[in-house]
């Protein structure tokens, strides 16, 4: 390897601010590089005694709702409402519609 071209490999925490998770890795956020954005300007003081540079995320596994399983709908100006109407359960277009396959609308 070229001395000169790789970034600096070494141990950050990353720290979800939603949930109040953190954890310690190693990335190349770690260094200073003329060409990246360099190390965290802030630094925590982890588990073991050491200082670390620290980046903050909006969300990581800790957060996110694919691994935490609480879905959330976002409904923006009535969008859920709005489709509800149109497409919900039990609407006579939708019923109507399935009658009229004779196979009753199974592939």
């Amino acid at each position: 390897m070229k001395k000169t071209i790789h970034p600096t490999y070494g141990p950050v925490v990353f720290r979800d601010t939603s949930a109040g998770f953190a954890f310690l890795t190693r990335s190349t956020l770690a260094g200073e590089t003329p060409s990246g954005p360099g190390r965290p300007a802030r630094t925590i003081e982890w588990e073991d005694g050491n200082t670390y540079p620290v980046v903050d995320v909006d969300i990581s596994s800790a957060s996110h709702p694919f691994w935490t399983g609480a879905a959330r709908v976002v409904d923006t100006a009535g969008r859920v409402e709005k489709f509800r109407r149109r497409y919900g359960a039990g609407s006579a277009a939708g019923a109507a519609a399935a009658a009229a396959v004779p196979d009753g609308g199974a592939r």
